[in-house]
């Protein structure tokens, strides 16, 4: 998965969607150009006054884990890859207790272009819900600054091997949880490996849709609802 996507929703329905019980830092404009280090929003589980509730704060587009120096080692972990995400130690303990659900929009990923450069495609779901993104979630202190650092949260996006359809433009795509499978991924005290690969989807053939955007979106300067409108038919690219 390339390392851009879009998230517009207005928080009150996301709350609403994800069955929030808990909105932390509201102030979050829409962005239809996220990049890596950009502040996302995140479903995730935690403990408030003793109880376990269902959350949506901010987080830092990057995995810092906890053990790490210092936040540079985020630019590099913006995706795990599914099929060691419980192995490498950048992610197996976020893995067993840490996880959450990121909600988008859709995502942008680049076609090379056989007579040159690359085209960007946004890639959204076609029933119009938000993407369920799964993702693992860790809070950071930095150890320069002693136990008087602020928490930093940050978060990963799940990938998988694209489908056949989409993988014509990019091998991979981010893992999506299905609603009835939020709850188990959600709850920290669940950790069985298998259980939690078996809650992780890549989305079925025909779930998800590809169209082809402007070349706006290559720049992190530029951003609004426009980055994400179809190419007129006549601009539409062939690929295949």
């Amino acid at each position: 998965m390339c390392g851009r996507y879009a998230a517009s929703r207005n928080p009150d329905d996301l709350v609403e969607e994800f069955d929030i019980a808990r909105l932390v830092d509201p102030d979050l404009p829409p962005s239809w150009n996220i990049a890596p280090t950009d502040p996302v929003r995140m479903v995730v589980e935690r403990a408030h006054d003793e109880v376990q509730e269902r959350q949506l704060r901010l987080a830092r587009w990057g995995l810092v884990p906890s053990w790490a120096k210092d936040v540079k080692i985020g630019s590099r972990l913006i995706n795990a890859r599914v099929e060691s995400v419980a192995e490498k130690p950048a992610f197996r303990r976020a893995f067993a207790a840490r996880r959450c659900l990121l909600p988008a929009d859709g995502y942008y990923e680049w076609y090379a272009q056989e007579a040159g450069g690359k085209q960007p495609f946004f890639i959204t779901r076609r029933d119009g819900r938000s993407l369920a993104m799964a993702g693992l979630y860790e809070v950071w202190r930095d150890p320069a600054g002693g136990p008087e650092a602020p928490l930093l949260w940050t978060a990963t996006v799940i990938t998988t091997t694209a489908e056949d359809e989409l993988g014509h433009i990019h091998d991979r795509m981010p893992m999506q949880v299905e609603p009835d499978g939020w709850a188990r991924w959600l709850d920290p005290h669940v950790s069985d490996p298998a259980e939690l690969h078996g809650l992780l989807l890549a989305a079925p053939p025909g779930t998800l849709e590809a169209r082809p955007v402007s070349t706006l979106v290559n720049s992190v300067r530029n951003d609004g609802p426009e980055l994400v409108e179809p190419l007129a038919p006549a601009d539409e690219p062939t690929l295949f």
